[in-house]
C-alpha cells in the first residue's frame, strides 16, 4: 500500500473559510489519511514519496458531469452550426463511420486532455462503451459510463442490451473507479415505452439514468406538440424520476419544471460553453440552486466546445450568469464547488470531491508561481477566473500519480495523438 505525503497550499473544498496556506495531506493506498497544517500527518506515518510544492495549491480533482469523450475525433469538424443541423448533417453521419477502435482512441485522447487539465472523473455517454471502459482502466482515472441510446431507432433494443452488458462487465471495476448508468439520449429521441423500460432496468440493477433534458427550444416544442407538456413534466409523468437521474443541459425550464426537479432530486449537468456555441440558451443555474437542485459542470463533447477543460467552463459558467442575472451570481467559490463536491453529488459519488480523511485520494495541484496568479487577493478567484489547463502540475487518482510535472504516466500521448489524427481523417475521407 503506497504512502504519499503532500506539502503545499491546501484548499479542501469543505467550506469557503477552510484553507491551509502551509498544508499537508497524507495519502495511504487509495484514500486520504489526514488533511491539515504542515506537520499534521499521524505519528509513525512514513511516506514512500513526498511531493513538496510550497507554491502549488492542492484541491480535489475536477469532475466533468457530462461529456461524449470519443467526440474528440470531431473537434472543429462541425463548427458554427445550430444543434439540429449540426447533429443531422455533420455529427451523425461521422459517427456512423466510427469503429469500436476509433472510439477507444478518441476516448484515450479525451483522457489525455482531461488529465492534463485536472479532471479526474467524467460522466461519459456514448457507444462502444466497453472500449471506453478499457481506455479509462488504462488511464487510471475515474468514470461514470452510460451507453447512449436512441430509443426511437431500430437498434434501440441492441443498445439497451449493450448497456446491460456494460453493467455486468464493468460496474465497480478498476478498484471501483468505474460505475455505470443507463443513457437514454433525450425525450425527443426516445418513446415513453422505451424510457419506462430503461427505468425498470435501472431500478432492477440499482443504478442511475443520464439523459439530455430541455436542451433546446426545438426540443420543448416537439414534446409540447406530441404530449402537451414540457420535457420535464413528461418525464415525470412517465415515472422516470425518483431514483438517481442526471439531466444534461436543462436550459429551458419552467417554474413548475424546477419544482419537479427539486422534489424528485434530479441532478443537473450544466454545460455553459456548449450551450453558448450551439445557441441553445442559458440554464437558470442560480434559480436551480436556490430551489435545492444539485448542479455540476460539464464540457459536453469536444465537437461542441471545443475542449474538455473545466477551468474554462468554470469561468464561462460564472461570467454567463453575471451577464444574465447580476454581478453577484455564481461567485468563485460556489463555481469551484460545482466542479468538485457538487460534481460528486451529481454523480452520486459519496467519497470524492473533497479533501477529507477517508475520502478517495483524487487531487490535483496548480502551480501558482506564475505572473497571472499575482497578487494573491483571492485564490478561489484565481482558480476560476485566471487558471487554465497548463497550470496543472500534478494529478493523483485513487492514490496513484497519473501526471507528475506535467508528464503523463499512464498514457502514451504521442501514439494516442497519432491514432486520433489518422482515424479522424480516414472517417472524413469515407463520407
Amino acid at each position: 500500500m503506497s504512502k504519499i505525503l503532500i506539502r503545499g497550499m491546501v484548499l479542501p473544498m469543505t467550506g469557503p473559510n477552510d484553507f491551509y496556506p502551509e498544508g499537508e495531506v497524507a495519502l495511504e493506498g487509495e484514500r486520504i489519511l489526514s488533511v491539515g497544517e504542515k506537520g499534521s500527518a499521524p505519528a509513525g506515518f512514513i511516506p514512500e514519496r513526498i511531493l513538496d510544492y510550497p507554491q502549488d495549491i492542492f484541491l480535489p480533482g475536477l469532475i466533468n458531469t457530462h461529456t461524449h469523450a470519443a467526440m474528440t475525433l470531431l473537434r472543429s469538424y462541425a463548427d458554427d452550426l445550430p444543434l439540429m443541423p449540426w447533429l443531422e448533417t455533420k455529427v451523425w453521419p461521422f459517427e456512423n463511420k466510427m469503429t469500436d477502435d476509433d472510439i477507444y482512441w478518441g476516448t484515450s485522447l479525451a483522457l489525455c486532455e482531461m488529465i492534463r487539465s485536472g479532471t479526474t472523473t467524467m460522466l461519459d455517454m456514448y457507444m462502444s462503451m466497453d472500449k471506453v471502459a478499457k481506455a479509462v482502466l488504462t488511464a487510471g482515472t475515474r468514470a461514470v459510463l452510460a451507453r447512449g441510446m436512441i430509443g426511437s431507432a431500430p437498434h434501440s433494443g441492441k443498445a439497451l442490451a449493450e448497456n446491460l452488458e456494460l453493467i455486468r462487465n464493468f460496474h465497480k471495476q478498476g478498484e471501483s473507479r468505474i460505475t455505470v448508468m443507463f443513457g437514454p439520449h433525450a425525450p425527443y429521441t426516445c418513446s415513453g415505452e422505451f424510457l419506462q423500460q430503461v427505468k425498470a432496468e435501472a431500478d432492477r440493477y440499482g443504478v442511475g439514468i443520464h439523459i439530455h433534458i430541455a436542451e433546446t427550444k426545438d426540443e420543448i416544442e416537439i414534446i409540447r406538440q406530441k404530449y402537451g407538456v414540457t420535457s420535464v413534466k413528461w418525464l415525470d409523468d412517465l415515472g422516470l424520476f425518483g431514483g438517481h437521474v442526471v439531466g444534461a443541459h436543462c436550459v429551458h425550464l419552467t417554474a413548475e419544471d424546477i419544482e419537479i426537479m427539486a422534489q424528485k432530486n434530479v441532478r443537473v449537468a450544466h454545460n455553459p460553453e456548449s450551450n453558448m456555441k450551439l445557441n441553445s440558451g442559458t440554464a437558470p443555474v442560480p434559480l436551480l440552486q436556490t430551489k435545492g437542485v444539485i448542479v455540476g459542470l460539464g464540457t459536453d463533447g469536444a465537437s461542441s466546445n471545443n475542449n474538455l477543460e473545466l477551468f474554462g467552463e468554470m469561468r464561462s459558467a460564472s461570467l454567463l450568469q453575471k451577464l444574465q442575472v447580476e454581478s453577484t451570481a455564481l461567485p468563485a467559490y460556489k463555481v469551484l464547488e460545482m466542479a468538485t463536491v457538487g460534481g460528486a453529488r451529481v454523480l452520486d459519488l459519496e467519497d470524492v470531491g473533497k479533501l477529507v480523511p477517508g475520502f478517495k485520494a483524487d487531487l490535483i495541484s496548480i502551480n501558482l508561481d506564475q505572473p497571472h496568479f499575482y497578487p494573491r487577493f483571492s485564490l478561489p478567484g484565481h482558480l476560476v477566473y485566471s487558471a487554465n489547463a497548463a497550470d496543472v502540475r500534478t494529478v493523483i487518482v485513487n492514490g496513484k500519480i497519473v501526471m507528475e510535472e506535467r508528464n503523463l504516466l499512464t498514457l502514451d500521448e504521442k501514439k494516442i495523438c497519432y491514432e486520433a489524427e489518422s482515424r479522424a481523417k480516414r472517417i472524413v475521407g469515407e463520407l
